[in-house]
C-alpha cells in the first residue's frame, strides 16, 4: 500500500492510498505531530515506505496505517496520555518487567486479560492513593 495524501484533525492523521481508500491513526502514537503546528505538519515528505518530517524528527510507514493497532487500546491510551508516571517505578508497583509493560504499551505484544486486569488494578490503586491525598 502507498499513501498518496494526508489529512490531520486534532486527534487523528488520515491518509489515502492510490485507490482511494481513506486510513486514520491515531495521533497518540505520535506525540511530535500531536503537537506540531498546521504548518510542521504540512513539511512532510513522501519516501519509498512512509513519510517523513525532518524538522520534526518523525516517520509513519504506509503499512502502520492498515495496522489493526492504528487506535490505541483504552490501557495504551492511559500511559499515553499520562506522560508523568513513570513506567519503571510503575512496573516496579505492580509487580511486572518494566520492558513488557512498555511493550504493552506501544503495542509491540498485547496482555492477556489477567495481566491486563493486573495493571487495570494498579492503575486504580493508583488514582485511589491520589485521591486519598489531603492537603
Amino acid at each position: 500500500m502507498k499513501i498518496t495524501r494526508i489529512r490531520f484533525d486534532a486527534d487523528y492523521i488520515y491518509g489515502v492510498d492510490e485507490s482511494g481508500k481513506e486510513y486514520r491513526q491515531s495521533l497518540l502514537w505520535y506525540p511530535n505531530l500531536k503537537n506540531a503546528t498546521a504548518e510542521e505538519r504540512m513539511n512532510y515528505r513522501f519516501g519509498f515506505r512512509g513519510i517523513h518530517w525532518r524538522n520534526l524528527d518523525e516517520d509513519i510507514s504506509f503499512d502502520s496505517f492498515a495496522d489493526d493497532d492504528a487506535e490505541p487500546t483504552a490501557l495504551q491510551r492511559f500511559f499515553l496520555t499520562h506522560k508523568e508516571i513513570k513506567i519503571s517505578e510503575f512496573a516496579k508497583k505492580i509487580g511486572i518487567d518494566a520492558t513488557l509493560l512498555r511493550n504493552y504499551i506501544n503495542g509491540f505484544k498485547k496482555p492477556s486479560k489477567v495481566r491486563e486486569q493486573m495493571i487495570l488494578r494498579g492503575i486504580h490503586s493508583l488514582a485511589n492513593d491520589y485521591a486519598a491525598t489531603v492537603f
